[in-house]
């Protein structure tokens, strides 16, 4: 039976305890409609680029932009369409969540790898366990650094992973649950190809279905990838059988990324008038007239002498209008008549 060895240290509850104070930040956080589209647009890409560039995707970040965008862009086929497939399997694990999927189950495991490995596995690889003993190599030195069960072990061992999923862990929070169900993915290693992306995913649907989304705006994937040595290491590390230190690891990463949601946040959200005036309205602005909100919030007011700074190439008359068009939105208000007049949030 699948139980997982791990203790909760100082470090984990410090961790957790951060977690908990930003997503409750975040979830009260008033935001306008289209910085919420924003953020969640931002997310994706970010989860696409780095999602796949930590398994050795070639393409830059603009060009997995690019690509969500739905224009040609010159690389491997390959690398293409893991982009393609990891934005897809995000849209996917969305969808799940917000259906409030009461149970994972093989088969949704199997689905994920499915979508994560179409047309980069063939069609008796994607979504099956493997048949075959796989090795781990050190990339560097081609040393083998983990060499996961045998082939013949898998589906028992993913019917035992999948039964601690679905019971009743009522005192384990959902975090470490989405850490301990990440690293026995990538223990397991079930499929030929593809499992540290399933297991990132997997971990990511364990957390919305937890009640910790965020509003879609994280990205772990962002700081696995910004030190692949170390996330890779704290994996091997675990496989020991102490999930102890990874758990820390992972945790501390989650903390992070919720306070860059939640920084990011209230950056544009630091005037309470704004949930209680606009919370239930949809407000739609154009990319410039965000940027003027934006800078109001962060100086305080705006006057037509700072024009330039903000848009060095738009008309005065052109932000003139934006600023109207703020007024009369109810965003924003105009303090006095002459050019030293100033705008300010409401």
């Amino acid at each position: 039976m699948f139980n997982p060895q791990f203790s909760i240290s100082n470090k984990i509850l410090v961790n957790i305890a951060k977690i908990e104070a930003t997503e409750e930040v975040i979830r009260h956080s008033p935001l306008l409609p289209l910085w919420e589209k924003q953020f969640k647009e931002d997310a994706i890409i970010r989860s696409v680029y780095h999602g796949t560039h930590i398994e050795g995707n070639a393409l830059a970040k603009d060009d997995a932009k690019n690509i969500l965008a739905g224009k040609e862009v010159i690389g491997r086929p390959r690398d293409i369409q893991e982009i393609i497939n990891y934005r897809k399997v995000i849209e996917f694990i969305d969808e799940e969540a917000k259906r409030k999927i009461e149970k994972i189950t093989e088969q949704l495991i199997k689905k994920l790898h499915k979508i994560i490995t179409y047309k980069i596995l063939s069609d008796d690889q994607a979504g099956e366990y493997r048949q075959k003993q796989v090795v781990i190599r050190n990339s560097a030195t081609g040393e083998v650094t983990f060499r996961p069960p045998p082939a013949i072990e898998v589906p028992f061992l993913m019917r035992e992973f999948i039964y601690w999923l679905n019971k009743e862990n009522s005192d384990l929070h959902p975090v470490l649950k989405a850490g301990i169900a990440h690293h026995e993915l990538v223990r397991i290693h079930p499929f030929i190809d593809g499992n540290g992306r399933v297991a990132r995913v997997l971990a990511t649907l364990i957390l919305f279905l937890g009640g910790y989304d965020i509003r879609r705006f994280f990205s772990l994937e962002e700081y696995y990838d910004k030190d692949a040595a170390l996330y890779y290491h704290n994996l091997q590390k675990a496989s020991a059988g102490d999930l102890t230190s990874w758990l820390e690891y992972f945790t501390f990463g989650a903390a992070i990324e919720f306070e860059k949601v939640k920084e990011k946040i209230l950056k544009l959200s630091k005037d309470v008038k704004l949930k209680e005036k606009f919370g239930g309205r949809q407000i739609f602005l154009t990319e410039r007239q965000m940027r003027l909100v934006e800078y109001i919030q962060e100086v305080g007011y705006l006057q037509n002498q700072m024009f330039k700074e903000i848009f060095p190439d738009i008309s005065e008359d052109t932000v003139l209008r934006d600023l109207q068009d703020l007024i009369k939105k109810g965003l924003i208000k105009k303090v006095g008549s002459t050019k030293a007049a100033r705008y300010v949030i409401v």
